[in-house]
């Protein structure tokens, strides 16, 4: 089935029945990469769907495809654009892109004001990001909000992080003001022009997070867990 024939749009309360088949595959993704996404659960997707902050992408015969939800922080002052998961059968082809898109207009329309921002650890989400106008940032310029950061809680990589003082993780940061930002055109035509140097750099990053665990650990490196390991 093409791109052009899946319809994203707003999730309506008649999508609340999608809610466990998108919480299982979140929960699939995750386990697969070998790394951790907030663990949500359907009564959450459900909420979210009914207060009107979420996108979802459907085929013509209304089967799942995709989905996305808004997250608001700091009294409306930060809003996360969280829990993006496409079906197995429909990634690569341009969904996530078209979501991404859509819960941005939306996260816009709904928080004028709002800082948005995300954090992931994969170049194409980055790519997506930059065509936004979104730009890398460090942690102390995202959201100090506890109720926010324990969300990683579920994530493996959540004692790095911790480590850190949540000031550094695998995740790169990236946010959008919509009082102080670069136009889309030049985010993307800084993103392909750094694209490599930027891979290296989120390797060399994850290489170094990782040798600081390995350091500290027992032994040959007793208490790591096998997720880490698809870093190497």
């Amino acid at each position: 089935m093409s791109n052009n024939s899946i319809i994203v749009r707003a999730a309506t309360i008649a999508d609340v029945h999608f809610s466990n088949t998108i919480t299982d595959e979140m929960a699939a993704s995750a386990k697969a990469r070998g790394t951790g996404i907030a663990k949500r659960t359907p009564a959450y997707i459900e909420q979210k769907i009914k207060e009107g902050k979420a996108v979802i992408a459907v085929t013509p015969q209304n089967e799942w495809v995709g989905f996305c939800y808004i997250e608001a922080w700091e009294h409306e002052q930060f809003v996360a654009n969280s829990g993006l998961i496409v079906a197995p059968a429909y990634r690569k082809s341009g969904v996530a892109k078209r979501i991404k898109y859509c819960i941005f207009e939306l996260s816009r329309k709904m928080y004028p004001q709002a800082k948005i921002f995300g954090l992931t650890t994969g170049l194409a989400v980055m790519k997506i990001n930059s065509d936004l106008g979104y730009e890398p940032v460090t942690y102390s310029e995202l959201t100090n909000d506890d109720a926010f950061w324990a969300g990683c809680k579920s994530c493996v990589n959540y004692d790095i992080l911790m480590s850190k003082d949540r000031k550094n993780c695998m995740c790169t940061a990236m946010l959008y003001d919509p009082n102080d930002h670069y136009e889309p055109a030049e985010t993307q035509q800084y993103f392909q022009k750094k694209k490599k140097g930027i891979e290296r750099l989120m390797r060399l990053k994850q290489w170094k997070l990782l040798k600081n665990i390995f350091d500290k650990s027992s032994g040959n490196g007793v208490g790591i867990t096998k997720a880490f390991l698809k870093y190497f």
